[in-house]
């Protein structure tokens, strides 16, 4: 890369995200892997999220704050236009990356230099108040290597739900990322899922079943809060992306996802009382 230019562009998204911001920054800084850039766009806070970020003297680190709202999809498309790096990263406010996360995703993608590989990704720890790990979340069955992209579209279909996960563990090009366009929360459970799926058909993915990131569950997330609407969400998602045939769904395909994503929703209201029990005991 040119003098000044990071290999890595991570960029967190936040909004009110004071509380646990700092935590998810302490987490970038001792990663092995230095040569990046931390950029972190606050979506206009009314809280403390300045001054956390201030508090940082590293030069690695960019504050940049909104003038107005933008709304998840707005500032998420935001941390993309800022990204100078050659690979990026997407961190949510609240999650946190292990130590060797990046070094281990970048070596991935180096190594590929047909670029075959459109994104990388991990297993998460689910971890809860405290940074205490309650659980592991991973692709089922997945072996450390390539999943054929398409192969990795059918089985997100079918099973109902978003294998490859959340943003903070998924790399990607942002070369690709220019190419496959803006994130679009047409279906905003689903907003990573839909930018995963545009990558994918560009592409295979890489996993690693090593727990390279962490997803913080906590009553306030996002996340948490639109899961009401999951199911149907989803089930409108597998109805969009159907009408692509690039992807190469079956009815089978289609018909399965959309029975799984209802069974998805009481699953993970089981899964979420279970978890913020444990964060409380």
């Amino acid at each position: 890369m040119s003098s000044g230019q990071p290999i890595l562009s991570i960029c967190i998204p936040t909004y009110r995200g004071a509380a646990h911001l700092g935590a998810t920054i302490d987490s970038v800084l001792a990663q092995s892997f230095g040569d990046f850039e931390l950029v972190v766009i606050d979506d206009n806070s009314p809280d403390d999220t300045a001054a956390v970020v201030e508090s940082y003297k590293d030069p690695r680190v960019r504050y940049i704050r909104n003038a107005n709202n933008l709304g998840p999809e707005g500032n998420w498309n935001r941390c993309l236009d800022e990204g100078r790096g050659k690979y990026f990263k997407l961190l949510p406010q609240d999650d946190l990356l292990m130590s060797a996360c990046l070094e281990r995703q970048i070596a991935v993608l180096e190594r590929d230099t047909a670029e075959n590989i459109a994104l990388v990704f991990c297993a998460r720890h689910i971890v809860v108040a405290g940074d205490r790990a309650v659980t592991v979340r991973g692709y089922p069955g997945g072996k450390l290597g390539v999943i054929p992209g398409r192969a990795a579209i059918r089985q997100c279909v079918r099973f109902g739900t978003n294998l490859i996960g959340e943003p903070g563990g998924v790399m990607f090009r942002k070369s690709l990322a220019l190419q496959v366009g803006m994130f679009d929360a047409t279906n905003k459970y689903v907003i990573d899922l839909d930018y995963w799926f545009r990558l994918l058909l560009e592409g295979d993915a890489y996993y690693s079943p090593e727990p390279l990131a962490a997803f913080r569950v906590s009553t306030g997330q996002w996340s948490v809060a639109i899961g009401n609407g999951q199911s149907v969400d989803f089930c409108e998602f597998i109805s969009r992306v159907s009408l692509n045939p690039a992807h190469k769904l079956s009815r089978f395909d289609i018909v399965a996802g959309n029975l799984m994503a209802k069974i998805n929703y009481y699953l993970r209201l089981l899964f979420y009382r279970f978890v913020l029990k444990q964060a409380r005991t």
